[in-house]
């Protein structure tokens, strides 16, 4: 089972609505519990990408 991303810095940005500590969403954050594999792998390789093109300094 993959594991909550959760690093226990749990605030919401309040222009995006994205956590600041693991960069999801609040429905993301909600909905965890009840995801399968797939939809949570899909949330973890969406985050990895998000962290790589910030660490490079593209903008989305």
């Amino acid at each position: 089972m993959t594991a909550s991303p959760c690093v226990s810095i749990c605030k919401l940005d309040p222009k995006t609505q994205v956590c600041i500590g693991c960069g999801r969403t609040i429905m993301e954050i909600a909905a965890w519990p009840q995801l399968d594999e797939r939809e949570r792998r899909a949330i973890i390789e969406r985050l990895a990408r998000s962290r790589r093109s910030a660490a490079s300094g593209a903008t989305s």
